[in-house]
């Protein structure tokens, strides 16, 4: 009898463990799941409450053309190649006396990060968008960059650079430095649009402002971030 019960409690052991390295590896994969959906979803509710969502004003006919490229092409997009994300707008590769310029956002930790003006490659700098107005013109300048998940953020890498922008909040201060001179830009207005919408390129003349654009949600390319901010006149 003894020696039943002990084989009985064997066996029984021998089923329990399996049982529960299951459930474990189940447990880590659901936490995986949440861990990267969570911050989808918060930011995706954050949106709603705090941005405005606008209806993309370029032309159906545009919209269909973008639509029919894709799909034609039978390949994914490379969002690494600045070049193709206004692609009914290509960015124009003028000669500036300056090519390069720093960023800067101390509530994101972004120190001196590199400008490329007309660049291809957002794995290796920020891109301001050829044709749009150097830093202290005139204009709307319009600068853009890679996010990702904010797990893995890191201030000093291009890829996830803008991961944390859609924690910014209006009146913070991103820092340009062009040419030896340092520009305040204030933010006034974030907003969430398709992918397709073209706003982030409108000029208005009256004063200097600057477009902060990426994808978002976080890990993303779903829709674009824009942060709005105007240029701080001294005292």
């Amino acid at each position: 009898m003894a020696l039943y019960r002990y084989v009985k409690e064997t066996d029984d052991k021998k089923v329990r463990i399996p049982r529960i390295v299951s459930l474990g590896f189940i447990g880590i994969g659901l936490g995986l799941l949440v861990w990267t959906v969570w911050p989808i979803i918060a930011f995706s509710t954050m949106a709603q409450q705090l941005f405005v969502q606008t209806a993309t004003p370029v032309s159906e006919d545009t919209m269909r053309l973008n639509t029919l490229v894709s799909a034609s092409s039978g390949e994914s997009i490379d969002y690494s190649n600045a070049n193709t994300w206004f692609p009914t707008h290509p960015q124009k590769k003028g000669v500036t006396p300056v090519n390069t310029y720093t960023l800067s956002i101390p509530k994101l930790r972004i120190e001196n990060g590199l400008v490329l003006v007309a660049g291809d490659d957002l794995n290796e700098s920020l891109i301001h968008y050829g044709g749009t107005p150097l830093p202290g013109q005139y204009g709307n300048t319009v600068i853009f960059g890679h996010s990702t998940l904010p797990q893995f953020y890191n201030p000093k890498s291009y890829k996830t650079m803008f991961s944390l922008l859609p924690t910014l909040t209006i009146g913070d201060k991103i820092f340009i430095t062009y040419d030896d001179v340092k520009y305040t830009y204030v933010v006034y207005d974030m907003v969430v649009v398709e992918p397709t919408d073209l706003t982030p390129l409108l000029q208005r003349f009256d004063d200097s402002y600057l477009t902060v654009v990426t994808c978002v949600p976080p890990g993303t390319y779903w829709k674009r971030l824009n942060v709005k901010a105007k240029l701080e006149k001294d005292v």
